[in-house]
């Protein structure tokens, strides 16, 4: 039971990272109305695919990576879509959420140097302490989550406690700037229940316990949506809309977020609620997405060059390549969550429901079968589909641009 509630807090504050952080600053143009409906569907869509691995998992060893999954009912060009697709996808993550973490933390250090040279610091201090306990392990993951994710809870209940009162109506009946920013504003959101990545390291750590990865699984996806439906209509209401999107087209970061609330409340004590919140909230999902990422790095080493490489080693190629793409483009945070979002479309969505399909054909009497037949798979894989396209259409000017 003591781990159940681990991995359920991992579930919860890994997703939580991403949408709390990421959301206000693309759906400032759309409205608390759409957002509301999008965050509805989302859910639903991506609880059901993270369903769908537990499936999957009945089928497999418990420490078994994605990439191993893959393998088994694809052959060896299974492992390598499915671990390319996933490393990419982690990794814009981790970059987003180590450039986001870098700002945040850039206005507790004293100025240092000429230019970027603050920021960069902020950059390596925030994840060489965080991510010193995603290096030592899972049960040191658990346990600073667990403490970080309670004190979140407290402060959210704080911040909604400041912000709720001062929502007008007027601000949540605003429509979306363009009807084409629901579409473009997807792949983000997507990217708000994104815990799909941490799947195998929960399953590991449970040891291969169906019925407690499922719990984790809507238990914490359930915690995440009554959390961002609370904010949304808090950031929604006392925003108003035009000042907010101006305010963010000037600085479409962590920060800008701050400094709307700031201005538009006046109040230093909201505004300082959502920084603190919004830093607990980032560092929740930076630890879960880091651990996932590092143990499918492991997963690949071991399965495909059958290297088994100690922690250390692993935490290097986990952080490295996206401590460079925060050091050299700070402002990322929003464009590097776009592109996990495209990934995250493909690897949480169209691969699942792949291997579901072959898997149920191999093995048709499994204890455990997520409700929906084949006819659900067919839609869900047309919609992953459709999503995986839409940055594309957005470079192509076919739809427009969210804010960042």
């Amino acid at each position: 039971m003591n781990k159940t509630l681990g991995s359920t807090l991992l579930v919860a504050g890994t997703m939580i990272g991403a949408g709390m952080l990421a959301m206000p600053l693309t759906s400032a143009g759309i409205g608390f109305g759409f957002t509301l409906l999008l965050l509805l569907g989302l859910w639903g869509l991506l609880t059901f695919t993270a369903l769908l691995f537990v499936e999957l998992y009945q089928t497999a060893e418990p420490d078994a990576g994605i990439g191993t999954l893959a393998e088994q009912y694809f052959g060896g060009i299974g492992r390598f879509i499915a671990t390319a697709v996933l490393i990419v996808f982690l990794y814009a993550l981790i970059a987003a959420y180590i450039s986001g973490g870098g700002s945040l933390l850039m206005d507790l250090l004293p100025t240092i140097g000429k230019g970027d040279t603050t920021n960069q610091i902020a950059v390596l201090l925030f994840t060489l302490f965080f991510g010193s306990f995603i290096v030592i392990g899972t049960q040191s993951v658990d346990k600073i989550n667990r403490l970080l994710f309670f004190t979140m809870i407290a402060t959210f209940v704080v911040v909604l406690g400041l912000m709720l009162p001062e929502v007008k109506i007027d601000n949540l009946l605003a429509v979306p700037l363009d009807n084409a920013l629901v579409i473009s504003a997807s792949p983000v959101f997507f990217t708000a229940f994104g815990f799909h990545g941490s799947i195998p390291s929960l399953n590991k750590y449970l040891n291969g316990n169906v019925k407690a990865l499922r719990f984790a699984i809507l238990t914490g996806s359930l915690i995440t949506l009554s959390a961002y439906i609370l904010w949304q209509l808090s950031t929604h209401g006392i925003l108003t809309q035009n000042a907010f999107m101006q305010i963010l087209q000037q600085d479409a970061t962590l920060n800008g977020l701050v400094k709307a609330t700031l201005e538009i409340t006046q109040s230093p004590l909201i505004a300082g609620a959502v920084k603190i919140f919004s830093t607990l909230a980032l560092v929740t999902s930076f630890l879960g997405v880091g651990l996932g990422l590092l143990e499918c790095i492991q997963d690949l080493l071991k399965q495909s060059f059958n290297l088994d490489a100690n922690r250390l080693s692993l935490g290097f190629l986990t952080f490295l390549p996206p401590i460079i793409f925060a050091l050299f483009y700070p402002q990322g945070f929003v464009l590097a969550l776009g592109y996990a979002g495209q990934m995250f479309a493909f690897y949480a969505v169209v691969l699942p429901v792949a291997l579901v399909w072959r898997a149920r054909r191999v093995h048709p009497k499994l204890p455990y079968r997520v409700a929906g037949g084949n006819g659900l798979l067919l839609l869900v894989l047309v919609l992953g589909v459709v999503i995986t396209s839409i940055p594309f259409f957005i470079r192509a000017g076919l739809l427009p641009f969210v804010v960042g």
